[in-house]
């Protein structure tokens, strides 16, 4: 018997290298949860409008009609005709001699397995794979005829016919092992076992019984991946951390003191909820989401003096030079002569407020990397620069991390391995790109998560349009006149472009796709007749309207090519409302805060993703003036790009919108590393599985409280073992 371990070169032959080199199939657990994309009845035949040319496809079709002749070049060439019951295409085969003609002799109904390819404006598949149906079986038998059929991904060398004879092969021979689904979880959620559900997912008697087989395995991909993340979260709260507890005349209490503002009632409770969870003497893991303008730096603020109130240093991370600028202006602005400590004017209580970039000449570095190893700096401000070996902290805190999709985990890492004594920081995650409840079950479930729902009073909404520019040039100078009417105004533009343009590459174009990215042809136009543009950059861009609609206007560029001191320069500009319009990529996505600023032109919009588009949007509306975004696309109506702008000017709920794009998106690797055998979530749907992703979590809350090192559990152990083994606990380890 073989074991889910055991290679498939014993079991499948000469089969197993093709299966091992196409689809990265190497054992009989690879091979078993490789699972049917979809399932369809013997006798149903394949309709050709659901084809795409360039897939690997199997369809079961009547045959026609067979016919063969010689070509010139003194190959056979059997044209077999096979209809879907209401369009009929045609399958060459070529050989060498006149054997297919006979081959097809007395075949009326077959499988075909190939590559969907064109000839003269007709579907094919040529050379396919076939299988006819059983010899001496009755086409009218029932059982036979109504028989569900699974259809695998597939590529050239491993069609689905060859993987469904490979799998029965298996399925038929191997030993499966306990069930790492517990029996008294199993029972009471009415799963089904783990050899039932084999069976039921590769050769289902019903479609219930396939219902029933693909339930069980996608819960037990959340289950074992929410036990995974249910013992981090336990093992974090058994770590060592020094509490940061407050100070009745600290500088927390100095600041709150001074706020020129009321706070939300969001920022109110989260604050307080930080500052009892820094003062405990284990590490915080908290993950703060909240929309674009919603708050989240004066809570992150709060924090962070709360800390150097208790004598140490808080860390605050950003993605990029501007944000991280930003920051540091923001903040020290916000405290004052509070963030004067050692200099001359600076509050009874200050502390130091540092910038850490990689710009910085060596004396502003020396003078940088001095304040923070001392501990004069009890803010450090920085980007990747914070990583570097040579910076050291006094005595590290607190790890503030913003916009956290903008990094890596190993970057995250390094800076929380800075803490002296081997006792870890607090962490504070940052992002306004909203979290579908899904995602932040799975790839956050080792945080907690705090949400800002509220917005500060006298913000203005932000309304959007779309303005479908194609063929339709008074649109083109309409978007135009906007901004020049809320320059007229007194207000202030942004103008985004998807990439900086010139000749050299791009180092900030877009970086957040839509996976329609690729297929932005008009749809019935022939694309070679109407080829897509290049996306437009500041570079092209900027120069023009200096030279046509904005020419009076005073206008700026800015983009990821220009050196530090000009990048910061041109933000300070604009903030001080020395620029009238800023021409720039997408390094203003994030953290630029200009209140004044009250339109937003995005070119090529189609060229963004939902959150993109929304977190780009978010840079007006920050103060009381009504705003404006444009959202300017070449494409038309009924082009799903399009349909995913026109989402997008409906709505201003980034919550919706981030639900909204998890449907329009794939979803990617949950995990984040190269996933092998049973530790991929194949099964696993983010969009439609969320009951089952809470009930997951739910049952690995309640195992882990009573068997933290599942010692009843071998089995489950072992699955888990296995995600150690390709690397992907280390993952989820350091997120």
């Amino acid at each position: 018997m073989a074991s889910l371990d055991t290679p498939l070169k014993g079991l499948v032959g000469k089969v197993a290298p093709l299966l091992a080199d196409n689809l990265d199939l190497n054992t009989v657990g690879d091979l078993l949860c490789h699972y049917p994309r979809r399932w369809r009845r013997r006798g149903d035949l394949t309709d050709f409008r659901d084809l795409e040319v360039g897939e690997f496809a199997t369809i079961f079709v009547n045959v026609e009609k067979v016919t063969a002749h010689k070509t010139r070049t003194g190959l056979w060439k059997t044209d077999v005709r096979v209809t879907d019951g209401t369009r009929k295409m045609t399958m060459p085969f070529f050989s060498k001699k006149n054997s297919q003609e006979w081959r097809f002799k007395n075949v009326t109904r077959a499988f075909f397995s190939g590559k969907v390819d064109t000839f003269n404006g007709a579907l094919q598949l040529v050379n396919a794979e076939v299988e006819a149906l059983d010899e001496g079986v009755d086409e009218t038998d029932a059982e036979f005829a109504g028989a569900i059929v699974p259809v695998y991904p597939a590529v050239k060398d491993a069609s689905t016919l060859v993987i469904a004879r490979c799998v029965r092969i298996v399925l038929d021979t191997v030993d499966l092992p306990d069930d790492p689904v517990p029996s008294n979880v199993r029972a009471q959620l009415g799963l089904v076992g783990l050899r039932e559900a084999f069976e039921g997912i590769h050769r289902p008697k019903t479609f219930d019984e396939r219902d029933h087989a693909r339930r069980r395995l996608a819960w037990e991909e959340a289950f074992v991946l929410q036990v995974v993340l249910a013992r981090q979260r336990a093992a974090a709260a058994a770590l060592p951390a020094t509490a940061r507890r407050p100070r009745p005349d600290g500088l927390r209490v100095a600041f709150d003191a001074r706020l020129p503002f009321e706070l939300t009632g969001g920022q109110r409770r989260i604050g307080e909820l930080i500052a009892a969870e820094i003062a405990i003497e284990h590490p915080m893991h908290r993950l703060l989401q909240g929309e674009v303008g919603s708050g989240k730096t004066v809570v992150a603020l709060q924090a962070m003096l709360s800390v150097i109130d208790a004598g140490g240093q808080a860390a605050l991370l950003a993605p990029t030079e501007v944000l991280a600028q930003q920051h540091f202006r923001s903040i020290t602005t916000m405290l004052g002569d509070l963030a004067l400590g050692g200099q001359l004017g600076a509050a009874d209580q200050s502390t130091g407020v540092t910038l850490l970039t990689g710009s910085l000449t060596q004396p502003q570095r020396r003078a940088a990397l001095l304040d923070t190893a001392s501990g004069t700096a009890g803010i450090v401000i920085g980007t990747h620069a914070l990583l570097e070996d040579r910076v050291q902290f006094a005595d590290l805190g607190l790890v503030v991390v913003d916009e956290q999709h903008k990094f890596g985990v190993d970057q995250r890492d390094a800076l929380r391995a800075k803490a002296r004594d081997d006792r870890r920081p607090h962490v504070l995650v940052m992002t306004a790109t909203p979290i579908p409840r899904t995602i932040a079950m799975t790839v956050f479930g080792d945080l907690d998560v705090s949400t800002l729902t509220d917005m500060p009073k006298g913000r203005a909404l932000t309304s959007t349009a779309v303005a479908p520019i194609a063929g339709k040039p008074a649109w083109f100078e309409a978007v135009w006149q906007r901004v020049r009417d809320e320059v007229a105004a007194g207000h202030q533009a942004y103008v985004v472009c998807p990439r900086i343009g010139g000749d050299e590459p791009d180092v900030d174009s877009v970086a957040d796709q839509p996976d329609d990215i690729d297929d932005l042809t008009i749809p019935g136009v022939d694309p070679a007749a109407t080829p897509m543009r290049p996306p437009i950059g500041v570079l092209e861009l900027g120069p023009q309207l200096v030279e046509t609609y904005l020419s009076d206007l005073r206008v700026a560029i800015l983009h990821g090519r220009l050196p530090a001191d000009v990048k910061d320069a041109t933000m300070r500009a604009f903030t001080e409302g020395a620029i009238d319009v800023l021409v720039a990529t997408t390094v203003v996505e994030v953290g630029v805060d200009v209140a004044n600023a009250t339109a937003m032109v995005i070119m090529d919009a189609e060229r963004f993703g939902v959150s993109q588009l929304h977190q780009l949007r978010g840079r007006v509306g920050r103060g009381a003036a009504t705003s404006r975004c444009l959202l300017v696309t070449e494409l038309p109506d009924g082009h799903p790009g399009r349909a995913r702008l026109d989402a997008v000017a409906a709505t201003s709920d980034g919550f919706e919108l981030a639900e909204l794009d998890l449907t329009m998106r794939h979803e990617g690797t949950i995990l984040g590393g190269q996933q092998h055998g049973r530790s991929d979530l194949r099964l696993l749907s983010l969009v439609r599985d969320r009951d089952l992703i809470e009930s997951a979590r739910e049952q690995a809350m309640v195992l882990v409280a009573t068997d933290p090192d599942l010692a009843e559990h071998p089995q489950l152990a072992s699955e888990i073992e296995r995600l150690h083994e390709t690397q992907n606990i280390e993952f989820l380890e350091k997120a």
